[in-house]
C-alpha cells in the first residue's frame, strides 16, 4: 500500500479513542492470532510495560531517554499522539518514517486477511485502530532488532491490546478516577484492571499511594509470586520545584531514596512534584533491570532524567506571554497541573494566569474547572475536533461561580488567538483538558515540524 492508502486502511477501524467501547468490545483474541499471523514480533522484544492512569507517558518517556543516553537501541511505544501519528512508534525518540509505516502496516494488512477459525466475520474487519497500531509497533521493533521495548497501556491493563506479552518488568504509575465506564467506578475496581499487566513471576514495580489501590496491586502480584517494589515502601523520593518566571530560571531537581540506598540530587527536564514522582519510578525500574542482569549506568540514568523531552507535558511553547501545554485530562492531573503552576511559574507582579480549557465527554470536566479555573483570571473554553468534545456552551455551565463570563470560542485556533489579544507580556497562558486540544495547540504555536 502507499502511505495514503494505509492511512485509509488504518483509519477505518473502529477507534476507540474516539467513541468509547463497551467492555464486551476489549478481548485479545484477534490480538494474539494477528500476532501469530506476524511470527510473535512481540516474543522477540524485551520489553518493560506500564500502565496507570497518569504518568506512564512521561515514565517511559524518560526510562528510554535513559537507554538511550546508554547507547541502547530503543523502541517507544505510546498513545494517543499529538500532531501525527507516527509518534506513537519511535526508535531512538524518532518517529517511524511514513514509508516505513505503510511497508509495515501492509505486511499487518496481509495478515490480517482471511477468517479466524471458527469465525464467519474476517479477521480484518474486527480488529481496532489500536490493535493494528499495537500490532504494527511490535512488527516494526522486532524487525528493527531494538535492543529494548518501553510498552504504554492504551486503556486500562488486563484487556488492553498490549497486555499479550512478556515483559522483564511491570510498571503501574498511579491510580485515579479515569474511564470509569469501563474500568469500574472504585479505586479499587481501577487497580485490578491496571494489575492486570503483572505476570506471573515477572516482578513490578508501582508507584500507587492510595491503600485502597495499593492493597489490589499487592494482592495480585502475591498471587501471581511477582516480586513487587512499591512508592513509600521500597523506595521515595525528594523534589525541588523549578522556577520559572518571576525573575529567575531553574530547573527542577530531586533525588530517590532506593532498597539500594539514597541517591545524589539529579536535574529533571520535565516540570512538576508529579514528573519527580514519575522519575523516582524510573529509577526504581533502574534497579529492579539491574538486578536481572541488565546494565545501565549512573551517567545515562542522570542525563536520561535531565534531557527527556514529553511534549505537552508544561511545556513552554511561547514566552511573553509565556504559554504552556499541558495533557491533563482528568483530576488527578489537573490537581498536579494546579500544583506546578503554583510552584513552578510563579507571576510576577501584574502578572495573569489565562486557561484555555476543552475536554471529552467521558471526563470528570466539571471537577476539572473546579481545580484549575479558580488559578486563572480568565477561562477561554472552546473545542477540539472530536465527537466525544464537548460544547464549550456546555462547559459553561459547570465553571465556578467566581468564574463564570468566561469567553466561549468556536475553536482551539480561535481561543488562542483572542487569549492572546488579551495577555499582557507578563501573563501565562496555560491549556489543558485533553491530549486533543494540546495538539492541535502545538501544531499552531509550533507547526508540523515539531513533531521531530
Amino acid at each position: 500500500m502507499t502511505y495514503d492508502e494505509a492511512m485509509r486502511w488504518w483509519f477505518g477501524r473502529v477507534n476507540y479513542e474516539l467513541t468509547a467501547p463497551a467492555p464486551s468490545d476489549l478481548k485479545l483474541d484477534g490480538m494474539r492470532l494477528l500476532l501469530e499471523r506476524l511470527g510473535n514480533p512481540h516474543e522477540r522484544c524485551r520489553i518493560v510495560h506500564v500502565a496507570g492512569s497518569k504518568g506512564k507517558g512521561s515514565t517511559s518517556a524518560m526510562l528510554a531517554a535513559i537507554w538511550q543516553r546508554d547507547s541502547r537501541r530503543v523502541g517507544l511505544f505510546t498513545s494517543p499522539h499529538l500532531q501525527s501519528v507516527e509518534e506513537r512508534i519511535q526508535i531512538d525518540g524518532v518517529p517511524i518514517a511514513r514509508d516505513q509505516l505503510a511497508e509495515v502496516l501492509t505486511d499487518v494488512r496481509a495478515a490480517a486477511s482471511g477468517l479466524a477459525p471458527g469465525a464467519t466475520v474476517p479477521l480484518d474487519n474486527r480488529l481496532s485502530f489500536f490493535e493494528i497500531a499495537t500490532a504494527a509497533g511490535f512488527y516494526y521493533f522486532a524487525k528493527s532488532q531494538v535492543d529494548f521495548v518501553v510498552l504504554e497501556v492504551g486503556l486500562g491493563g488486563r484487556f488492553d491490546s498490549t497486555n499479550v506479552c512478556q515483559p522483564l518488568l511491570a510498571m503501574i504509575t498511579s491510580i485515579s478516577f479515569d474511564h470509569t465506564q469501563l474500568l469500574g467506578n472504585t479505586l479499587a475496581s481501577i487497580a485490578f484492571e491496571k494489575a492486570g499487566i503483572i505476570k506471573p513471576g515477572r516482578p513490578a514495580v508501582s508507584g500507587v499511594v492510595q491503600p485502597e489501590a495499593r492493597t489490589v496491586i499487592e494482592r495480585v502480584s502475591a498471587e501471581r509470586r511477582s516480586p513487587l517494589r512499591q512508592r513509600g515502601v521500597e523506595f521515595d523520593f525528594e523534589h525541588q520545584p523549578a522556577q520559572i518566571g518571576g525573575g529567575e530560571e531553574r530547573l527542577p531537581r530531586m533525588r530517590v531514596r532506593t532498597w539500594r540506598g539514597t541517591g545524589p540530587w539529579l536535574e529533571l527536564g520535565l516540570v512538576g512534584e508529579h514528573q519527580a514522582a514519575n522519575a523516582a519510578l524510573a529509577i526504581a525500574a533502574v534497579e529492579v533491570l539491574r538486578e536481572q542482569g541488565v546494565s545501565i549506568s549512573d551517567r545515562a540514568v542522570a542525563e536520561g532524567l535531565a534531557h527527556v523531552r514529553w511534549p505537552a507535558r508544561l511545556e513552554i511553547v511561547g514566552r511573553r506571554p509565556r504559554v504552556l501545554l499541558d495533557c491533563a485530562h482528568n483530576v488527578a492531573s489537573a490537581q498536579a497541573l494546579a500544583q506546578a503552576l503554583r510552584e513552578s511559574f510563579p507571576l510576577t507582579p501584574g502578572g495573569r494566569r489565562l486557561l484555555i480549557f476543552a475536554g471529552n465527554n467521558d471526563k470528570d470536566l466539571a471537577g476539572m474547572l473546579a481545580v484549575l479555573a479558580p488559578l486563572a483570571e480568565h477561562v477561554y473554553l472552546t473545542r477540539f475536533a472530536s465527537p466525544r468534545c464537548v460544547s464549550p456552551e456546555h462547559l459553561a455551565e459547570m465553571l465556578p461561580l467566581q468564574n463564570r463570563g468566561a469567553t466561549i470560542c468556536p475553536s482551539a485556533a480561535v481561543a488562542l488567538e483572542r487569549a492572546r489579544q488579551d495577555t499582557r507580556p507578563d501573563d501565562v497562558i496555560c491549556a489543558a483538558g485533553s491530549v486533543f486540544l494540546a495538539g492541535e495547540l502545538r501544531s499552531l504555536l509550533l507547526g508540523s515540524a515539531a513533531i521531530r
